[in-house]
């Protein structure tokens, strides 16, 4: 099976969500290719139409599986080749405009995958063109290591704590504010952004730290918590997207309110236990390898 993967090619390189699932599809015996969109909103994505087109004519695609409703929006505009379109949450959570956009390429698709279930019910698909499949996780690389080891590696103090915020603080949906308020009675604790990291280093970081906080206004299946699980790492997490279904009874990772003394206190309670979390145990359902086949049952079932 020949699948041509859609995508936003803005950033230097592809997601790697999006480069990791098509990576797992690979490896169980398909054929994938890539089209990165340049350009952003309505019009960017527009003019990428004659390029899409073109390949898509020139190839023998059975299935394009397009990330984002907006990349999927664009793949619909064809009719050559059946697509799956992948929603992740600010497609259809971020604006209204972003909204309708998805709602009309969820109408428009030949099935959908939702990476959790609150986006299909927002949409309205309770039909079996819906699929509620997460992101996976790439447990051969997320799995706990030494944390002084990691300490070093990155070049990290040894005689500090350290807290991970879950995305650079400059995006004001994940609310930075919060997070620096909760650690703002600290003198030995630093809090570090996610930005800028390589995947090995991600991992790293994930078993340097003591903690990873997650203080977002919104979320749907965010790929962080799920690779701090991964590495035993304790998170303490607004009750967003199923963070609370993942991490809900696993060892020192707690759910809270947006209270920064609620914040501050849970980070003491892990301080003190000086235990990492056994949170790989919640996430092992989600390798890479499983839900790949995932994705290829929808895949086969499209085309039937």
């Amino acid at each position: 099976m020949k699948v041509l993967i859609v995508a936003s090619g803005n950033s230097a390189v592809i997601s790697p969500f999006v480069k990791e699932q098509g990576d797992s599809l690979k490896e169980i015996g398909l054929d994938i290719d890539y089209f990165l969109i340049k350009g952003k909103g309505i019009t960017g994505y527009l003019k990428n139409y004659f390029n899409l087109n073109r390949l898509i004519k020139t190839n023998t695609y059975d299935i394009i599986h397009a990330h984002y409703g907006l990349s999927g929006l664009l793949a619909t505009f064809q009719s050559h080749v059946p697509v799956v379109i992948t929603f992740h949450g600010s497609d259809v959570n971020l604006n209204r405009t972003n909204f309708y956009l998805s709602f009309l390429a969820s109408r428009l698709s030949n099935a959908n995958i939702f990476v959790h279930e609150s986006l299909s019910k927002k949409l309205s698909l309770f039909s079996d063109k819906a699929e509620i499949i997460p992101c996976g996780v790439n447990l051969n690389l997320f799995k706990p290591i030494d944390k002084l080891a990691s300490r070093d590696k990155l070049g990290l103090d040894h005689n500090y704590n350290y807290v991970l915020f879950s995305s650079s603080f400059n995006n004001k949906i994940k609310n930075a504010a919060l997070a620096k308020l909760a650690l703002s009675n600290f003198e030995n604790i630093i809090l570090l952004e996610m930005k800028g990291y390589s995947r090995e280093e991600v991992h790293l970081l994930m078993n340097a730290v003591d903690i990873l906080i997650v203080t977002s206004h919104s979320e749907t299946g965010p790929l962080v918590v799920k690779e701090a699980l991964a590495c035993n790492c304790p998170i303490i997490s607004t009750d967003v997207g199923d963070v609370k279904e993942l991490a809900n009874g696993t060892k020192n990772c707690y759910i809270v309110e947006y209270d920064a003394k609620q914040i501050e206190q849970r980070i003491r309670d892990i301080l003190s236990s000086n235990k990492k979390s056994d949170g790989r145990a919640a996430v092992k359902h989600l390798s890479l390898e499983k839900i790949a086949t995932d994705v290829y049952s929808v895949y086969k079932r499209v085309l039937k």
